[in-house]
């Protein structure tokens, strides 16, 4: 996506990964609109990004409740007649328990936020897209949790929860690609409020600098932290050594392939 002259809204905008991407969206000609619940970080963000020369707007908006995130969308096409894209940012860090002792309501309500929350913000914008048809961005903020466990104890709630964004974003393309643009971005670590205690952590600036090239290109997964791919082919070699020694590819397997026994039935019913 070209994003000159675009209306971009960025949930959990006003700091951190969201903010760094509105700076770099807005030097790249996009007008940006920033949400999150608390006014105060709103107001300064946007200050901050009128000085560089962005322009900038802000609305306050909780993305576990339907009504403000849809109030959010509203607030998008009075002010620009609509929004191009949207960036379901907003995440937060939950609770640090083994998967066994963790409290069942800290870790659904960090789903509330990390998954569902994104849930609502594609879904309120993505219907306005389909709606009016004209070229628009989905993107979602996952990490590299989706694809490997960086946690590897005592953050099942935040890993499951990445997991989750990106099964959904992978399942989002399939039904709304090529006519609407969708990416998932994978942090690795980055400066943010979130991982202040960290060190090293990638700069939030230089972290954004990768990503939108990526996200202008169309691309759907929006990758920054290189050695993540050591932790992907761990996992996933031992997951393909698996099937090598208890089930190995044989003659005729295709026909136990899902995506093919759906493909040849809608094939079927078109010619039926």
């Amino acid at each position: 996506m070209d994003f000159t002259g675009k209306s971009v809204a960025i949930t959990g905008g006003a700091t951190g990964i969201g903010f760094a991407l509105a700076k770099r969206l807005g030097a790249a000609g996009a007008r940006v609109i920033l949400s999150e619940p608390r006014a105060e970080k709103l107001a300064e963000a946007v200050a901050a990004l009128e000085a560089l020369g962005v322009e900038a707007l802000a609305f306050a908006a909780d993305v576990t409740d339907a009504a403000s995130v849809e109030a959010l969308a509203d607030f998008a096409w009075e002010r620009h007649g609509r929004a191009d894209a949207v960036i379901a940012n907003a995440g937060i860090g939950g609770p640090r328990a083994s998967v066994i002792d963790c409290d069942p309501a800290e870790a659904r309500a960090l789903f509330e936020v990390n998954f569902w929350g994104v849930w609502t913000v594609l879904a309120a914008f993505g219907r306005r897209f389909q709606a009016d048809g004209l070229p628009a961005g989905l993107y979602a903020t996952a990490s590299e949790n989706a694809f490997f466990n960086a946690l590897r104890v005592n953050g099942g709630a935040y890993v499951a929860s990445k997991h989750a964004v990106l099964g959904l974003m992978d399942m989002l393309r399939g039904e709304v690609a090529p006519a609407i643009d969708v990416g998932v971005i994978i942090p690795g670590w980055v400066k943010s409020d979130m991982t202040r205690h960290v060190e090293p952590a990638m700069d939030a600036d230089a972290f954004a600098d990768r990503i939108v090239p990526q996200m202008e290109a169309g691309e759907f997964y929006l990758v920054s932290h290189p050695y993540n791919v050591v932790r992907m082919e761990e996992r996933w070699g031992e997951a393909y050594a698996a099937y090598a020694k208890y089930a190995p590819r044989t003659p005729g397997d295709e026909a136990w392939d899902v995506q093919k026994v759906i493909e040849s039935q809608v094939a079927i019913k078109r010619r039926d």
